[in-house]
């Protein structure tokens, strides 16, 4: 019986019987096999294009500022393909799809306001770049990890001692690559100065000096700016951009960057450069994998003069100021032989003796034949992304650096001398020090 509707007066002549289209499929399957597979030369990573099979695919997290920056050096990688981005702000959203579609001449960047739902659904996703504020840093990098993925974090990477722990616990347990934006680790200049600290150019080292940031101090406010209208969730979703941190009123000047200085928001002065001079420093101490255990509290606002001791007696000096150095994010390393120091905008670094210099590119090229690491920080994550193996600025780097970071400023805080035992992570006889290793987590943004 035929369908109701449907014509039963059609030519024979017009269709095909069973018989007539299993002969007509298996004679355009023959011809298929017959002729030449035409392949796009693109995926077969031909002309300099990689293939999808090894490209990384990439998503972001609170790209702005700095991590503006982050996102233009990701960009140009051959290898990268970035897919999405996520942010409370939509205004940040928007600015980086506008980058990227502009990058890639479409517009298939997806945008995505919760990151609980962005981390979930983007299986696709190899790799993220998230440079969200100080207070995210350690939880973003925690759910990422959980989910799969690999993350490169800006800096300072951690809010507290006990965040940094959970940090290497969480890259250890799910088998995730991890780097951290201390990016003078992978610069020429730096690494000569640290591997000639290293190498005993300057005799045993027997200090470093590592720059604080100019402004701000290490005692941060604990008041709050006054309310604002709330903007609507889908503008800037505020439980959100506070995260783990206590309930505040919204203001404006905060997502514009007005949330340094503050306790609830902020690591200080310290943690500010800190958190990539004390990296470099400990480098050039061969001290990676710990952190001192003696910190001299100095008074004033700062802690300028600071001087921690490891345990093999080796100090590590906060400088504020360009005492040692000319610039930003400094580091000294002083011997009974001579001193090697560097910060930003060097063109080569500066020694007491100018023979110290003669092979400088040699021992940088010795450093990366070695260590098999790039001198772009970046293409170091993304390398060990392909690997799997350790990043210049591993979890460990971070979390001793940071502890480094957040002893000095709780030796700051207390306004008294400190006893720390890296191996246990606690501060000796001291149950206020030891109180102050951790911050409460606002839920549900806890890890």
């Amino acid at each position: 019986m035929a369908e109701p509707g449907r014509s039963t007066n059609r030519p024979r002549s017009q269709g095909l019987s069973r018989r007539g289209f299993l002969k007509a499929a298996a004679l355009a399957g023959a011809a298929a096999a017959a002729a030449p597979m035409v392949i796009p030369g693109s995926v077969l990573g031909k002309s300099g294009a990689t293939p999808p099979s090894e490209r990384i695919v990439v998503g972001g997290i609170g790209l702005r500022g700095r991590g503006m920056h982050d996102l233009q050096w990701v960009l140009p990688e051959a290898d990268v393909q970035f897919v999405a981005i996520c942010d409370a702000q939509k205004s940040a959203r928007e600015k980086v799809k506008q980058v990227v579609d502009t990058r890639y001449g479409n517009s298939d960047c997806a945008m995505y306001s919760d990151i609980r739902e962005y981390l979930a659904t983007r299986t696709d996703i190899d790799a993220i770049v998230q440079a969200t504020g100080d207070r995210w840093h350690a939880l973003a990098s925690i759910l990422v990890m959980r989910s799969g993925k690999d993350v490169y974090t800006e800096k300072p990477s951690c809010m507290t001692i006990a965040e940094g722990q959970a940090v290497v616990e969480t890259a250890k347990r799910y088998g995730r690559v991890y780097q951290t934006g201390v990016q003078r680790l992978s610069e020429g200049n730096f690494v000569f100065c640290i591997e000639a600290a290293k190498m005993g150019r300057l005799g045993k080292v027997h200090t470093a000096y590592a720059h604080i940031a100019p402004w701000d101090a290490a005692l941060m406010r604990t008041d709050w700016l006054p309310e604002e209208p709330l903007p609507p969730k889908d503008e800037v979703d505020w439980d959100e951009w506070l995260g783990p941190c206590p309930w505040r009123p919204f203001n404006r000047a905060y997502i514009s960057g007005g949330w340094r200085g503050y306790y609830d928001f902020h690591t200080s002065c310290i943690g500010e450069w800190g958190a990539h001079t004390f990296a470099q420093a400990q480098a050039g101490l061969d001290a990676l994998d710990t952190s001192p255990v003696h910190y001299q509290y100095v008074p004033n606002e700062s802690g300028d003069g600071m001087v921690t001791t490891f345990a093999n007696g080796t100090k590590l000096v906060l400088s504020r100021g360009n005492k040692y150095w000319r610039g930003s994010c400094g580091m000294r390393f002083d011997g009974p032989e001579g001193w090697a120091s560097c910060a930003d905008g060097y063109s080569k670094p500066e020694v007491s003796n100018p023979a110290l210099l003669a092979d400088v590119k040699k021992v940088v090229a010795d450093y990366v034949g070695r260590t098999g690491r790039s001198l772009n920080h970046m293409r170091n994550y993304l390398d060990c992304v392909k690997s799997r193996q350790l990043t210049v600025a591993n979890p460990e780097v971070m979390y001793r650096s940071m502890s480094t970071v957040h002893a000095a400023n709780i030796c700051m805080w207390l306004k008294r001398d400190m006893k720390y035992d890296p191996v246990k992570a606690e501060f000796i006889n001291d149950p206020e020090a030891n109180r102050l290793r951790s911050r409460a987590m606002r839920e549900p943004w806890i890890y």
